[in-house]
């Protein structure tokens, strides 16, 4: 081989490795600008227990799927706030919206427009009978209506036969859906009284406390929030003395709602696994983004019961922002 040949191929290797090394920088360039983009719009902050667990599952997820998640929520329970929040989102155009809907009536238009847009939307926690209907992709949470007849069953099955069923956010259907489901699911062996009130614990545990001294016939009280009602409901029994009359339970869990039950203050807990409605939205999305691929049906995540029976076992899992 004469020495310009060999020249002229060294120079031909040197021009490829150029080329190869040119084209992995572009192509780790381009990924780099098509990073995953998710926003999370709720109707709970994250400050709140129960939300927190909420975005401790969509952060892990994010981390997990190696995408980017914004988590925003209203200050307070506010629709006009939150129907904002979401139009906001739809202006960045992420990749994946995941939304809270306790009010479709409300929040209907702007999720229409994400929809409208191309973006693919996944709704967690509340609004699942209206997913379909909105164009939602898929729902990740608890159907409510169902769920209260359960729980209403377990009540009728302890006793109860006059619930006071505590709204702790006015105006939230899935709330609403609760208590109707206990009346429903209690068929007939008793009453539910709806006791609406705001979600600061000490207003609550005052008006539990009111309702119990003014309506001897009440024996059960029902939270549809383990740290914002349950905790008070347990606190307003205790402390008129009434723990032998009044059976006290509640929707989700709280490490302290759970010691109330391992202590025999609380006869059980009903879980949805707001972890999962937080992790699940994100792996899906990330997933679509990815491939185009999606769940065919919705996802539920509850209900489940804790009692005395297993409650020591989620304590721990609870402290940590987990259950």
């Amino acid at each position: 081989m004469s020495t310009n040949t060999r020249i002229t191929r060294a120079l031909g290797k040197l021009a490829a490795a150029a080329v190869l090394a040119a084209s992995t920088v572009a192509g780790t360039a381009a990924f780099a600008q098509d990073e995953i983009s998710i926003i999370a719009v709720t109707h709970g902050q994250a400050s709140d227990p129960f939300w927190s667990i909420v975005k401790n599952g969509i952060s892990k997820a994010g981390e997990d799927q190696g995408v980017s998640v914004d988590y925003r929520a209203p200050e307070t329970f506010d629709m006009v706030q939150m129907s904002q929040l979401i139009d906001a989102a739809v202006n960045q155009e992420p990749d994946g919206i995941i939304i809270s809907n306790p009010d479709p009536d409300a929040l209907g238009p702007s999720i229409e427009r994400a929809v409208a847009a191309g973006i693919p939307v996944i709704s967690m926690n509340s609004g699942i009978s209206a997913a379909a209907g909105l164009g939602i992709k898929l729902h990740v949470g608890q159907d409510e209506l169902p769920a209260g007849r359960i729980v209403g069953a377990k009540l009728a099955e302890l006793g109860a036969t006059h619930v006071l069923c505590v709204i702790q956010e006015v105006g939230n259907v899935a709330l609403d859906q609760r208590c109707q489901g206990v009346t429903e699911g209690m068929e007939g062996s008793g009453t539910v009284t709806i006791l609406p009130t705001s979600s600061d614990p000490s207003e609550v545990e005052a008006k539990i406390r009111a309702a119990l001294t003014s309506d001897d016939t009440l024996d059960a009280v029902m939270g549809l929030s383990a740290p914002t009602v349950g905790e008070p409901a347990v606190a307003a029994v205790q402390g008129l003395g009434m723990q032998d009359d009044v059976i006290v339970a509640s929707y989700d869990l709280s490490a302290n709602f759970l010691q109330a039950i391992v202590d025999g203050k609380a006869a059980f807990a009903v879980d949805q696994q707001p972890y999962l409605q937080g992790y699940l939205p994100v792996t899906n999305l990330s997933q679509y983004a990815r491939y185009g691929v999606m769940p065919a049906n919705n996802t539920a995540s509850g209900p489940s019961f804790v009692t005395k029976d297993n409650a020591q076992q989620v304590i721990d899992l609870s402290a940590q922002g987990l259950r």
